[in-house]
């Protein structure tokens, strides 16, 4: 039996995919319907049909699963981030155990028996609403040609209107209601991704859950060179090397005061409701031909800058407002150049150590500052965050005698998690900017014994197994390894086994790309131990997993060459 595109189905969900779609069968003939849960019995409409299987809509739910609740957001259908909002999140997290075990046996080539035997019971969220401490909107216009921002509907460019995702914290609704009055009271053009025009492009929106603090970031399609503030080119900023501050040109951006040509302070000057103004060269108020809150400045990043500062300065938590320059036509979000508008550079945030051997998780007193710039790598979950990273801390099972080289350390959260509890840590990551605020991340928390390299993973330990630039590096004890969604290279997982650490702790994204490398760390020569599953991303497919593996005998290792 084949359906043809647009027939009427009815289907009994029996399962459900990796993606949150729906899976049953009619005669034989696989249907993957969206937005059905298991135990559903609907109607679909076929929207692509292959030869054994089809895709399809959902129609009408004709009898709901036991497992079904009502959503609580109005356009999650459309939009498709919260894959299973329709879904009770005790099932949720079942769903996510499963994922992960089908993951291992299927892709992995585990035996269920042994799979079983690792796993432990998912950590799920205390509230799976309100948790993400980072949002980005796209902004554009709908086809009456109003400003409009939202979120793209699932694998399309096209904005769902929508101010306040459930996921986020309620100040992003107040924040983008801001932002598009402003836009819309002022004639600021968005972002036309057909003709690449217009300014605003996206918006994001960062909260420190501790701390309180705010920043939001404007995406702005304009060349900086556009940008003269009144004052000579050379004065101009033309980039600040970010998470620093400072300009090219050795300026400060933010509420610090203004700097003249030779960097000294303009403390004289005062621009919107008493704050310095970034690059003005004159040392009195009366001097400036552009002071005062009556009139805007020429070529500001924004027109009538000075009224979006004043609509986001009255949010409580405000900290940090900035822009970031980007023009490429491209979907990469942010730009490389950050320009500080109002506040501060970066926003602070906590997150505290949990006992994870203890009922409830309570917490041990010990915590960690992390500053936090428009670019920075930061989980966007700091509740389950602090679970999944003192989890790593125990499966590492540090006695305070060893080295632990954690790769794809970003801006060195888990480095120094870790630190406490070992002789030396060694972080390693590709990305300059996230090395040098993982330095400053030890600095500002008093760790001495976390050491931070730019390089990528693989490279560093064939350079320690080879001698070298690290032949004064000690050997891992532990490897940390906590790599983007694709997973860990071949050649690194291949240079893990050559530096042969008596224990691996991998943190994953993603179940498949987990699975597929462990294989590979399991035939070099190492055993799984634990395994657990962290619920990061409520509402969604996504979880995080964690686990353990151990050197096994000498004997049992593979000669691996690099």
């Amino acid at each position: 039996m084949k359906f043809q595109k647009n027939e009427l189905a009815v289907v009994t969900i029996e399962d459900m995919g990796s993606d949150g779609f729906g899976i049953g069968k009619v005669d034989g003939f696989a249907l993957f319907v969206k937005d059905a849960v298991v135990g559903d019995r609907v109607e679909a409409r076929i929207v692509k049909s292959k030869k054994n299987y089809a895709y399809a809509r959902l129609e009408k739910v004709i009898e709901p699963s036991p497992f079904r609740v009502e959503p609580k957001c109005h356009c999650h259908r459309q939009c498709g981030g919260c894959q299973l909002q329709v879904l009770s999140y005790e099932k949720q997290l079942d769903y996510k155990q499963d994922k992960i075990r089908n993951s291992l046996i299927r892709i992995g080539g585990f035996a269920p028996e042994e799979v079983d035997r690792w796993m432990e019971l998912i950590v799920g969220m205390e509230e799976p609403f309100r948790y993400r401490n980072k949002a980005q909107y796209p902004v554009g216009r709908d086809r009456e040609g109003n400003v409009v921002a939202g979120f793209y509907a699932g694998r399309t460019h096209s904005i769902i209107p929508n101010t306040d995702c459930l996921l986020g914290p309620v100040e992003n609704e107040t924040v983008m209601e801001a932002v598009l009055d402003y836009m819309r009271e002022n004639r600021v053009s968005a972002y036309d991704e057909a003709s690449g025009t217009g300014l605003v492009r996206h918006v994001l929106i960062r909260k420190g859950f501790v701390s309180g603090e705010i920043m939001v970031c404007l995406v702005i399609n304009k060349k900086v060179t556009d940008v003269s503030c009144g004052v000579p080119k050379e004065m101009v900023s033309r980039g600040k090397d970010i998470g620093t501050g400072r300009t090219a040109g050795g300026m400060r951006s933010g509420t610090e005061g203004c700097r003249g040509l030779e960097g000294e302070s303009a403390e004289g000057h005062r621009g919107l409701k008493g704050r310095a103004v970034e690059g003005c060269r004159y040392e009195r108020r009366a001097e400036c031909p552009m002071p005062g809150e009556e009139r805007s400045f020429q070529g500001e990043f924004l027109p009538r800058q000075d009224r979006l500062l004043r609509k986001l300065t009255g949010i409580a938590g405000m900290t940090s407002i900035s822009v970031s320059i980007q023009t490429e036509r491209t979907n990469v979000i942010m730009g490389r150049e950050i320009h500080t508008i109002w506040g501060k550079d970066c926003i602070s945030d906590t997150i505290r150590v949990r006992d994870m051997e203890s009922p409830g998780w309570p917490y041990t007193g010990r915590e960690l500052t992390f500053h936090i710039s428009p670019l920075s790598f930061y989980q966007v979950n700091p509740v389950q965050t602090e679970k999944l990273y003192s989890l790593a801390l125990e499966y590492a099972g540090l006695t305070g005698q060893e080295t632990v080289w954690d790769l794809y350390c970003g801006i060195g959260t888990i480095s120094l998690f870790l630190a406490d509890k070992a002789k030396q840590v060694y972080g390693v990551e590709i990305v300059p900017q996230a090395i040098e605020d993982a330095r400053e991340n030890a600095v500002r928390n008093g760790i001495g014994n976390a050491s931070f390299f730019v390089g990528k993973a693989e490279e560093v330990l064939q350079k320690f197994c080879h001698g070298g630039d690290w032949e004064d590096a000690a050997h891992p004890d532990v490897v940390v390894v906590d790599p983007p969604r694709k997973g860990c290279d071949n050649t690194c997982l291949r240079a893990i086994l050559a530096a042969e650490p008596e224990r691996i702790v991998y943190v994953s994204c993603d179940p498949a790309t987990l699975a597929r490398d462990l294989r590979v760390l399991c035939d070099g020569g190492y055993g799984i131990e634990r395994v657990r599953g962290m619920d990061q991303f409520g509402m969604t497919v996504h979880c995080e997993t964690i686990v353990l593996l151990s050197h096994k005998s000498p004997d049992s290792h593979i000669n691996v060459k690099l």
